[in-house]
Order: C-alpha cells, then sequence, then structure tokens
C-alpha cells in the first residue's frame, strides 16, 4: 500500500526482533529509540536537507533551540565566537547570559562591514553566527565574504536562513558549515506549531548531532507532521507572501506618515545589491519607522488595523503588525526618530492590506486635524 502521507509516529519504544537487531539499532543510533527519530522525522530532514543542498539535517523542539544547539555543538570554554549585531535578540541573550556562563567569550560585529569580522577574528575564534537579513533592522549581509574570512582562521559559519526560507537562499553555495530554520514559521506556514530544523554539511555534522542528542532534543511528532504538510505549499505561499509584502513596502515607502521603509527588496534599501545578487526571492517580513507620533497617535494606528494583527513570530496566513523597540546594537549604530514596527504580509489580498494599513495612517491624521494639527514633511504636528 502507497500512502501519500507519512502516517504520525507517537512511539517512544522500538522493539527489535532479535538481540542482533537491537546491538544493530543501537550501533547506528537511528531506530533504536524514538528519541533518536521515526520514518516521519526522516522524512522531513531529508527533504529540508535537499532545499538546502546540506548533509544532513536533525530536528528540534523550537526554532531558538535550533541557534542555541548549533552554537552550543561547535564551542567550547574557551572559545571566542564571533556574531552578527544584527541577530535575533533571544540568540544574543544566550550568547551573552548562557555562553558567557560557560566560559565562551562573546563579540559582535557590524554585520554590513567584513572589515570588521576580519579585524575580530582570533586564534580562538570557532564559530561565525550570521543571520541575514538581519532581525528587525534587515540588514543584508555579504555571506560568502564573511564565511571567506571565517574559513581562513577554519571558524565554522552559522546561518540563521529563516526569512528567506530553503527556496530562496542557498546557504551552503555561499559557504555556510550550519544553516538554521525557525520551521515554526513560513516551513509550517499556519501559525499551529513549534520546530526547528539545522542542516549542516559534512564537516559540522557530527557537532551538530552530537548537540541534539546529548541534550535529548527532538520535536514533537504532530509538528512535524505539519512541517512536512507545510512544504508541500511552501513554494506557492512565498510567492504571495513576496509579492505582498513588496507591494505593502512600496506603498508605504511614498507614505508622508513614513520615514524609512526596511526592505532588502526595494531598489532603494542600503542591501539590495547583496539581496538581488544572492538571494532568488524575499519573504513578507520587513521593517518601517514611522515619523515622530504620540503614544496615543500610535495606540490609535494599532488600535484602527482591520487586518493586521497584534502578536509576535509570523510566517503564517495571516498578517501580522509588532510595535519594537529599537533593537540593541553595540557595532553599528541604528537610531529612528519615531516608532519602529515590524511587519508580516500575510496571504491576504494586497489591496486589501495596503488600504487597511493606510486607512489606520488616515485617522492617526483624521486626530491630529481634529486638533489643529498636520503632516508637514511627514510629521504630524499640532
Amino acid at each position: 500500500m502507497t500512502l501519500t502521507n507519512i502516517p504520525i509516529y507517537r512511539a517512544s519504544t522500538i522493539l527489535s526482533e532479535t538481540l542482533e537487531e537491537w546491538e544493530s539499532r543501537k550501533q547506528n543510533v537511528i531506530g533504536s529509540y524514538g528519541r533518536f527519530g521515526s520514518p516521519l522525522s526522516r522524512a522531513l530532514e531529508s527533504a529540508v536537507c535537499e532545499l538546502e543542498g546540506g548533509y544532513r539535517s536533525i530536528l528540534f523542539p523550537s526554532g531558538l533551540s535550533a541557534c542555541t544547539h548549533s552554537l552550543i555543538g561547535v564551542l567550547k570554554a574557551g572559545d571566542h565566537v564571533l556574531i552578527t549585531d544584527s541577530v535575533y535578540s533571544p540568540v544574543r541573550t544566550f550568547a551573552d547570559q548562557v555562553l558567557a556562563r560557560l566560559q565562551i567569550k562573546v563579540e559582535y560585529f557590524n554585520p554590513t562591514e567584513v572589515s570588521d569580522l576580519s579585524a575580530k577574528m582570533r586564534a580562538n575564534t570557532r564559530a561565525v553566527y550570521l543571520e541575514s537579513p538581519g532581525s528587525m533592522t534587515f540588514e543584508v549581509q555579504d555571506v560568502r565574504a564573511l564565511a571567506a574570512v571565517a574559513h581562513q582562521s577554519d571558524a565554522l559559519v552559522i546561518l540563521d536562513n529563516t526569512w528567506a526560507t530553503p527556496l530562496y537562499f542557498k546557504p551552503f553555495d555561499h559557504g555556510v558549515d550550519i544553516s538554521i530554520h525557525a520551521a515554526t514559521k513560513y516551513i509550517l506556514g499556519h501559525s499551529d506549531g513549534f520546530l526547528g530544523i539545522a542542516t549542516a554539511n559534512e564537516g559540522a555534522w557530527p557537532a551538530l548531532k552530537s548537540s541534539a542528542h546529548e541534550f535529548g532534543e527532538i520535536g514533537g511528532p504532530d509538528d512535524i507532521y505539519l512541517a512536512l504538510r507545510g512544504l508541500r505549499t511552501l513554494a506557492a505561499r512565498m510567492k504571495q507572501h513576496w509579492s505582498n509584502g513588496l507591494e505593502l513596502a512600496q506603498s508605504l515607502g511614498a507614505h508622508p506618515a513614513v520615514d524609512k521603509v526596511l526592505h532588502p527588496a526595494l531598489p532603494g534599501d542600503p542591501g539590495h545589491a547583496i539581496w538581488k545578487r544572492d538571494f532568488s526571492g524575499a519573504s513578507g517580513l520587513f521593517g518601517v519607522a514611522l515619523k515622530p507620533l504620540s503614544r496615543a497617535q500610535l495606540s490609535l494606528f494599532f488600535n484602527s488595523l482591520r487586518l493586521f494583527g497584534i502578536g509576535a513570530s509570523w510566517g503564517g496566513y495571516e498578517s501580522l503588525i509588532l510595535s519594537v523597540e529599537t533593537p540593541k546594537r553595540m557595532q553599528s549604530s541604528l537610531s529612528f526618530e519615531g516608532p519602529l514596527i515590524r511587519i508580516h504580509a500575510g496571504l491576504e489580498s494586497a489591496s486589501d492590506l495596503i488600504e487597511d494599513m493606510h486607512q489606520a495612517l488616515q485617522e492617526v491624521s483624521n486626530l491630529g486635524a481634529g486638533r489643529g494639527a498636520r503632516w508637514q514633511e511627514g510629521v504630524l504636528t499640532g
């Protein structure tokens, strides 16, 4: 019997018919115990690995778990790690608190300056951690150039590839050793599960596998099933996220209330040239810096939106918006006069999303007009 879908395997104990079969399974790990995988998890790992172009993939219970265990797997006390200054904030917290406690020296580098990474490499630098585009501020990194610098010192390169998915950026073609996805986002694609996936080249695979197994990390069977389901529609969904996000970003870039749109696929973006060279598409996630608003005006803007949910995470059908503080930076200065917001363009009609965003901005303008205020060069005053 041939099945369209691989069934969910919830078994923890896998019985062997003979002692010889048990010894063989135990030696190879696979098939000896449910924590080491099932036909379901192997199917997802194989599919993602093929899409990424790596050697082997392994699953984790969340995207953050994949990030942290990729670092733990290749680092030990006395090592030095360089991390992009635009990194996902929970990874920064893990590095500053956990890696530091393990006597691993953490240092950050400017994501857009290859020379800054080169100047900070040490004899004991064992890993360089990248995320392109950067979290919240969407700086595009020259991954190939940064990887070349790292490899000159025999450091491994780890990349968070969640924004682009395995479809739009091929990490191993650019010198990456371990590629990470928060499969919670676009791979699952429906905001209904948690999962992380890390893929390694042959040289980095033993360290990644050991980190997962020795810490007892494994994805839940239901979430794995949902991720396999999501892979089937990933290409179709990503085209719509890309199209919706770009149309929305373009419309906001022309709005007088907007100071800056942070989207690599826009021709005026500082990272556009590298994005166009290295990526084959974009996701629906981008940032917007608004012109200065009061707290009441910002609240009115958010509360007037009808199609954008206010919430963390992203990657599902529904569009989302989030007000974020200016991210912590140590090596690259950032300043926005007004509030910074992060937008995820979902799969709704692009014209509906644009209309909704603009009507919410108009509500803010109307509030100001009622107080004798007006837009002056994009700033609501009065």
